[in-house]
């Protein structure tokens, strides 16, 4: 019964999510109450179990995410992104283009979440494809696997982190094991698979052809670009690298404290105030301003993250997860396939890939501590089936459709294809790393 109840659950997620058009954080909510309610839960401690959920799952990630919009907005609106991307291209060459694409995508989507990196490098790509005459999808597609791949996998992106949080993960391991599974993931779905479309010809409207770029002379230096993009990366990796390497001590602490996710965002922010506004004529005020937009932007995500949280919480305190957990306990299918197909079907069938990610943690999360497997690759198991096949009810889909103004087919032929590639790259890789580690 317990199982039925959390499957009726999802397709009232679903329905609310899909048909009714209803906002997602409210109907987690009504999800919470409905899941709760009929597990016969003590009404007071239902809603004590979502108020709970919300507040763990938001003490750790308003940090994180808060302090990553704010480092994204200001590689954005410094023209840091744009700098990173036409430097790359004039490196790389036109026949290396698609190189310079991934790496650009990679670099710009750590500190940027997907939509803002999507909408500010589409003119870019648009210009460098018109430039070389080179087709667009070949041009492009490249870019938006990296972009698509560090949203679902990488840290401080909204899903993986509030799944580690859940799983009580290590961030840091789990940005290390992401990089190295995207890495093939990337190569795959991107440049390889791009290969293959030249036959789709994307003709996106006119007005996209001309981006208002910042000019030359206004853009930060490549290497201020590139560093501030990556500094909570390579903060972290110190971090890390100092935990194995250095034996304990005064350095052995200051370098993992700089390396705690939160300290290193709150680091790269101050270092990129500076870097990419202050020392480069923008007053403080106006720095300010833009980081306050930032905030406000992500708030909706928080919400919706705050009741996925929620649910998580009804799904263990109603017992639905220890129940899900003791008839899956004797099968033979590993935990980390389990959590990539659950994730899948949430996907398919609510199209967003933070609502799947988040509400398949809720109901795998009693299989990380019952199997010994790494709670860093439940995390990366659970982003890859996120990202499958992604279809009319993802609002991804719908941007690319539109942008490059393709059919449904063939947005089906090029984009679903894509995602889903990264999808089953991402759970090999998974696979692998269980089996090294």
């Amino acid at each position: 019964m317990p199982i039925v109840i959390a499957l009726l659950g999802i397709l009232l997620l679903f329905l609310l999510i899909a048909r009714v058009k209803l906002n997602a954080f409210l109907a987690f909510i009504i999800v919470c109450l409905f899941v709760g309610i009929f597990q016969g839960m003590d009404l007071e401690l239902l809603v004590k179990s979502i108020q709970r959920g919300i507040g763990n799952t938001l003490g750790f990630l308003v940090l994180i995410l808060g302090l990553g919009a704010m480092l994204g907005k200001l590689v954005a609106d410094s023209g840091a992104a744009q700098r990173i991307t036409t430097k790359l291209v004039d490196k790389f060459g036109v026949k290396n283009v698609q190189w310079a694409m991934v790496v650009t995508g990679f670099i710009v989507g750590i500190p940027m979440f997907y939509s803002v990196g999507f909408v500010i490098l589409i003119p870019l790509v648009f210009t460098i494809a018109m430039s070389t005459g080179l087709p667009l999808l070949y041009v492009g597609l490249p870019m938006l696997t990296s972009l698509s791949v560090t949203h679902g996998y990488l840290p401080p992106h909204p899903a993986p982190t509030a799944i580690a949080a859940m799983f009580n993960a290590d961030i840091g391991k789990t940005l290390l094991y992401g990089i190295i599974i995207a890495i093939p993931a990337i190569l795959v779905a991107g440049p390889l698979f791009a290969r293959t479309i030249k036959n789709i010809e994307a003709k996106p409207l006119e007005e996209f052809y001309n981006p208002e770029l910042i000019p030359e002379e206004k853009l930060p230096s490549t290497t201020n670009s590139i560093l501030s993009a990556l500094s909570p990366i390579i903060l972290i990796g110190l971090g890390i690298g100092a935990e194995q390497l250095l034996n304990e001590g005064l350095l052995q602490n200051i370098l993992v404290f700089i390396g705690n996710p939160v300290i290193a965002l709150l680091i790269s922010v101050l270092v990129a105030v500076y870097t990419l506004g202050v020392a480069r004529g923008k007053t403080m005020k106006t720095v300010m301003k833009s980081l306050s937009a930032s905030v406000s932007s992500i708030t909706m995500i928080l919400l919706i993250i705050a009741g996925a949280g929620a649910l998580k919480e009804v799904l263990i305190d109603s017992k639905v997860s220890d129940y899900i957990a003791a008839t899956l306990e004797g099968s033979s299918v590993s935990p980390l396939i389990l959590a990539w197909l659950i994730a899948t079907a949430i996907r398919v069938s609510v199209g967003s890939a933070t609502v799947a990610g988040l509400t398949a943690a809720g109901i795998v999360l009693p299989l990380a501590s019952g199997t010994g497997v790494s709670t860093e690759l439940m995390v990366l198991a659970i982003g890859s089936g996120s990202l499958m096949l992604s279809h009319v009810n993802d609002t991804g889909f719908w941007m690319f459709k539109e942008y490059f103004n393709l059919t449904v087919k063939e947005t089906l032929a090029t984009w679903t294809v894509m995602e889903t590639l990264v999808g089953i790259m991402g759970l090999l890789g998974v696979l692998a790393l269980n089996a090294i580690l």
